[in-house]
């Protein structure tokens, strides 16, 4: 009977992680690269797949904060000040506090937050 060391080793011997589909980490730079040189496709589910599909034109703004919240359980999705959904907004309105950033459905919305926020 083999040990589970044992088996480990068998497998990855005869099925390679890479067949298996598991993937060294990348840095975010390494897969922005790759994406650029085609070797990995963009995905609106990382942040360097949807910030290289605006950049494109594929995706609107909007489209990548909605993404980008869907991804982070919906906190970008919505105006920070409100909750309001942003999914049918036409201009979201996007700023940057202490290295965060915030979106918001209006211009309004964005500097009441900032005053709300002493900043």
């Amino acid at each position: 009977m083999m040990t589970e060391e044992e088996r480990k080793e068998q497998d990855e011997t005869q099925n390679p992680a890479e067949e298996q589909g598991i993937e060294k980490d990348q840095s975010s730079e390494e897969v922005s690269q790759d994406m650029e040189h085609g070797d990995k496709d963009e995905d609106v589910y990382s942040k360097e797949g949807r910030e290289k599909l605006e950049e494109d034109g594929e995706i609107e703004p909007w489209e990548e904060g909605f993404m980008q919240g869907a991804a982070q359980a919906g906190q970008l999705g919505k105006d920070a000040l409100t909750g309001e959904s942003l999914m049918d907004v036409e201009d979201v309105v996007e700023t940057e506090i202490d290295g965060k950033i915030y979106r918001f459905v209006s211009q309004e919305n964005a500097e009441k937050f900032r005053k709300k926020m002493g900043k």
